[in-house]
């Protein structure tokens, strides 16, 4: 038994290793504080996979330079899931340089200004964006949906300039009138 500890030791750590990139970019469970870093919001979605449909319309609309900079910002970050639930053809559209302004709008309304923690977000009943909208905000069952459509999949993803929650869904802002 003794001379199989160090095989185990060294299988556990291997297995520890393997773990994806992508759930180390989502940050420690929930009742652990994550880690500090000196990513910016934008470098931390670059890095991660399941974030390449926002990168991709951070880079249509010109924002990557906005995410980058000091801030702070509060980022409700949709997945690439998130971007394929929305009618077809939609993303393609959008990404369109001749709709780059709706694109800017549709991103910015996913910012909240400042640094907003989970545990502060469920006090909300509402966040005014960069965009100029509101989101509602909701807590049911444990879980935090915006605007009745996204939920919130992963909270307190820190940034040197913010925080990232993860959603699963793109969440639009309200028709101008």
């Amino acid at each position: 038994m003794t001379k199989q500890l160090p095989l185990l030791g060294a299988i556990a750590l291997a297995l520890a290793l393997s773990v994806p990139a992508t759930v180390a970019a989502y940050g420690k469970q929930k009742s652990e504080p994550a880690a500090a870093t000196t990513q910016s919001i934008a470098g931390i979605a670059a890095g991660n996979p399941d974030f390449s449909t926002l990168v991709a319309a951070l880079k249509a609309a010109d924002l990557v330079a906005t995410l980058d900079g000091k801030g702070p910002f509060t980022v409700f970050a949709p997945t690439n899931e998130a971007f394929a639930k929305l009618p077809a053809g939609t993303v393609e559209n959008l990404l369109k340089p001749e709709n780059r302004e709706q694109l800017a709008a549709v991103l910015t309304y996913h910012v909240v200004p400042g640094s907003v923690m989970a545990a502060d977000v469920v006090k909300l009943d509402e966040a005014r964006t960069v965009q100029g909208g509101a989101i509602d905000i909701a807590v049911a069952d444990g879980k935090v949906r915006l605007n009745d459509s996204a939920t919130v999949t992963a909270t307190d993803i820190k940034a040197s300039n913010g925080v990232i929650h993860v959603i699963d869904a793109v969440i639009l802002p309200p028709a101008a009138n």
